[in-house]
């Protein structure tokens, strides 16, 4: 019986305890802004990652592309016709490729100002 009663304490002293952690943070973001540093922080540590993902994404995505086309040429050699929308798309598609890919800091410095305001 002692087994139960500490059993059901135990999971009872989880919820409080981040609770309790909780209003720690929230109590102290009245007087410290601290969501803005953890966003930094957030925001710092994702560029790093992607920083170092970048040849990968960039290979991941050019391939994509190609497989896109070399499926629309299938398609045809099959004489199955692609519509218009997906044609439309994988060119779309390409050319929003190519754009990020040599003009990378142009478009950085575009979301930067559209997103400063």
């Amino acid at each position: 019986m002692k087994q139960k009663e500490t059993s059901s304490r135990t999971k009872s002293m989880v919820p409080a305890s981040l609770l309790a952690l909780g209003s720690v943070i929230l109590a102290s973001s009245c007087c410290l802004p601290l969501m803005p540093f953890l966003f930094a922080a957030g925001a710092a540590g994702t560029s790093t990652l992607f920083a170092k993902l970048r040849p990968f994404l960039v290979a991941a995505s050019v391939l994509s592309v190609a497989f896109g086309f070399y499926q629309s040429w299938r398609a045809k050699k099959c004489n199955c016709r692609p519509s218009a929308l997906s044609t439309v798309l994988l060119w779309f598609s390409l050319v929003v490729v190519l754009v990020f890919l040599l003009f990378p800091q142009a478009i950085a410095n575009l979301l930067a100002n559209a997103l400063a305001g």
